[in-house]
């Protein structure tokens, strides 16, 4: 037998190619249409240009027209883009926090190189008031970095979240 070359963004790196990924609402989807975008850098504050972002969302609920994922590559500048639905809040997890709701938000898996397994990030929308009771978002500590998962607004309808992968401004990530 003959090994197979190792992928850390598995066999369908192809799909990247696919220019509508990044747009959520492409089969129809009907709501508050808005757009995300960001950069990635890596500790150097370099744009990381050969990563690839996937959104992943559970409110609104999956559809025919509304998929719940997306994927983009990003580009030389390190930047991306999704055109999503606006989320909804979401009933929290149970256990020690009972079940305390969850502020809208997206999730976002970053792939890249030199990375073996993805690496985990929320996605906030500022001026939320359930931000401040979100149980996930009352475990980072120390409260101020729980500002590097909170999206800038930049105009309407259209949020930005940069993300850093190392460094003094490191984007908290999350494990599962």
């Amino acid at each position: 037998m003959i090994p197979t070359a190792s992928q850390t963004i598995g066999p369908y790196w192809h799909l990247i190619d696919d220019p509508s990924g990044y747009d959520l609402t492409r089969f129809g989807a009907e709501g508050d249409i808005i757009t995300l975008s960001g950069r990635i850098t890596d500790g150097a504050d370099a744009p990381v240009s050969d990563a690839a972002i996937e959104l992943f969302q559970a409110a609104p609920a999956r559809s025919a027209i509304f998929p719940g994922f997306g994927r983009a590559a990003c580009d030389a500048a390190g930047q991306f883009r999704f055109i999503t639905l606006k989320p909804s809040p979401l009933p929290g997890p149970a256990g020690a926090r009972g079940n305390t709701p969850q502020a809208p938000h997206c999730g976002l898996a970053i792939l890249a190189r030199g990375l073996l397994k993805p690496l985990f990030t929320r996605l906030y929308f500022p001026d939320e008031p359930l931000n401040a009771t979100d149980p996930i978002l009352a475990l980072i500590e120390p409260p101020a970095r729980r500002a590097t998962l909170i999206a800038q607004a930049i105009g309407p309808d259209h949020y930005h979240l940069d993300i850093a992968l190392q460094g003094a401004a490191e984007t908290v990530f999350l494990e599962f």
